[in-house]
């Protein structure tokens, strides 16, 4: 099409070119005392001369005006892309754990207008690694006040900086801030709130953030169990007023959790504190008979309440032909024989169980079973054996 109109255009300035040769016309210019005549074909060519020579004058003056624009433009885009290759650079040292020169690179790009809140934040993480705070907290200060997204960066930095320096409250302070901006439930938000409430042992709030997370599949099933149990053993490891808020806290626990060693350790040790024996060996009893755990049995000789020994020892006697070799099982019986002023029998159990495996807890026994069948020289021999060993 273009070629057409080229073709067109030639032969029109050929036809054009052909009239003005033959054209006879002139054109009479007179300015007293002057008079000056020309072909018509010259003025004509003369006037589009001086009409482009005008327009190019004109295009030469606004190009002539407009330049320090240009050079101002110019040199703004040249620091503009001196600063993003900055900014990259920072980027890529940052995460080849490069610091330093992350550091370097994000400055270099501020100082070379670069403006985006990005440098700040990778200048304030590359001196938090290289722990030097002052500078960290000064170029923090300057992404401070930015857009939503970088006023976020900010805050998401600034509550991870303060859960490595093991500043919880000052963590959740800045995710409360973040909550403002409403982009305090994102995912990586709400890991960061679970790790500042684990550290302020605030672990009603845990339970709560674990539920969250599980919403939007941001923790596996194994994390979330583990940080739950570990959750309810926190709570029951916390000093409890009374019988009566142990009790509370021990039903408000899930029947799986109730099954758990740790967490059934605990809370037997509690009621035992508390003189509930009745608890005590009612928990543990379900709790062995779920899963039998060496360390867990070995409680269970604890409680000394004298109208629960004798069911306790029928109870362990029970489970001693399941686990004969057990010397946990073994010490327990022991114990409760002991409490139960069955001489013979806590002395054959205890033995038993140090065959199997000397403790301090079984000398302990003995030497307390010597000193009621006064044996001083055996009370002293114990004793010394079970100081011998942690």
């Amino acid at each position: 099409m273009k070629f057409v109109l080229w073709i067109l255009a030639i032969f029109a300035a050929a036809v054009v070119a052909t009239l003005a040769a033959k054209n006879s016309g002139y054109v009479l210019l007179v300015y007293p005392p002057y008079r000056i005549e020309l072909s018509l074909t010259l003025f004509v060519l003369s006037l589009f001369a001086l009409l482009l020579s005008t327009y190019f004058l004109m295009r030469l003056s606004l190009v002539l005006l407009r330049l320090p624009n240009y050079v101002r433009a110019y040199r703004e885009q040249k620091a503009l892309s001196i600063g993003r290759a900055a900014m990259m650079d920072a980027l890529k040292a940052f995460f080849e754990g490069r610091y330093a020169a992350a550091e370097q690179a994000a400055v270099h790009a501020m100082e070379s207008g670069e403006k985006s809140g990005i440098n700040s934040i990778i200048a304030a993480r590359s001196a938090h690694e290289l722990r030097e705070f002052d500078k960290r907290d000064k170029y923090l200060a300057s992404a401070a006040g930015k857009s939503v997204g970088e006023s976020t960066m900010h805050l998401i930095a600034q509550t991870e900086f303060m859960l490595d320096q093991k500043q919880p409250l000052s963590a959740l302070n800045a995710l409360n801030e973040l909550n403002t901006t409403k982009h305090h439930k994102h995912i990586g938000a709400l890991q960061l709130e679970l790790k500042a409430l684990q550290q302020s042992q605030n672990w009603d709030g845990v339970l709560t953030v674990i539920t969250q997370l599980e919403k939007r599949s941001a923790i596996s099933n194994t994390a979330a169990l583990l940080a739950r149990q570990h959750a309810w053993l926190e709570m029951l490891r916390m000093p409890q007023q009374d019988l009566k808020s142990l009790i509370a806290l021990w039903k408000s626990i899930p029947d799986n959790f109730k099954l758990e060693t740790k967490i059934a350790a605990t809370a037997t040790q509690k009621f035992i504190q508390f003189n509930d024996c009745q608890s005590a060996q009612q928990l543990l009893t379900n709790s062995l008979n779920a899963h039998w755990d060496s360390e867990l049995i070995t409680l269970y000789g604890n409680c000394k309440e004298k109208d629960l020994l004798l069911a306790q020892i029928n109870q362990a006697e029970k489970w001693l032909p399941l686990h004969p070799d057990d010397p946990g099982l073994l010490l327990a019986l022991g114990k409760l024989c002991l409490n139960q002023a069955l001489w013979g029998k806590a002395q054959s159990y205890l033995d038993a169980s140090i065959s199997l495996l000397p403790s301090r807890e079984a000398y302990i026994s003995l030497a307390q079973l010597s000193d009621k069948l006064h044996k001083p020289d055996d009370t002293y021999k114990y004793q010394q054996l079970a100081m011998g060993l942690k």
